[in-house]
C-alpha cells in the first residue's frame, strides 16, 4: 500500500494534482491509501466502510466510526441512502483503498445543515471512508 500525507485541506490543495473531479458533480476525490483488491464498489453493491466526518469551516471531527463505541458503517452504493457526494465519490474505490471525499454542501446536507452534528448551513464536509468489504 502506498501511504500520503495526511488529509486535511491544505493537503487536498498541496497535492492538486492527485484531486479528481466525479463527473457530474462538485464533490471531489483523493486516493489516501491505493486499494489492494481486485473488487471495487459499483452502484447497488452492499458497502462497509471506516468513516470520519470533518466540517472544512470549523476544522471540527462530526462523526467517525473510528471512535470508541462506533462501528464500521454499512451501506447500499449509488442509490440515494447517504449524501449524494459520498453516495458518488465511493463508486469505483476498491477494497483496501482509503479516499478522501471534498463534499460541497449542495452534495452534502445543503443550505440547512446538520445543527445535531455540528454541520452548520451550507458547510463543505470532508469525509475519509476506507472501504473494508464489498458485497456484490
Amino acid at each position: 500500500k502506498k501511504k500520503r500525507p495526511s488529509n486535511t485541506m491544505a493537503d487536498v490543495t498541496a497535492c492538486a494534482g492527485d484531486v479528481q473531479e466525479i463527473p457530474g458533480y462538485k464533490t471531489t476525490k483523493r486516493i489516501i491509501t491505493e486499494g489492494t483488491g481486485p473488487e471495487i464498489v459499483e452502484v447497488s453493491n452492499v458497502v462497509t466502510v471506516h468513516a470520519t466526518g470533518v466540517v472544512v469551516q470549523t476544522g471540527k471531527k462530526f462523526w467517525s466510526t473510528k471512535d470508541e463505541g462506533q462501528q464500521p458503517f454499512q451501506y447500499q452504493a449509488g442509490v440515494g441512502g447517504v449524501i449524494t457526494g459520498w453516495d458518488q465519490g465511493c463508486l469505483g474505490m476498491a477494497l483496501g483503498e482509503e479516499r478522501l471525499l471534498v463534499i460541497p454542501a449542495e452534495e452534502g446536507y445543503g443550505a440547512k445543515g446538520f445543527p445535531a452534528w455540528g454541520i452548520p448551513p451550507g458547510g463543505t464536509l470532508e469525509f475519509t471512508l476506507e472501504c473494508l468489504e464489498i458485497k456484490k
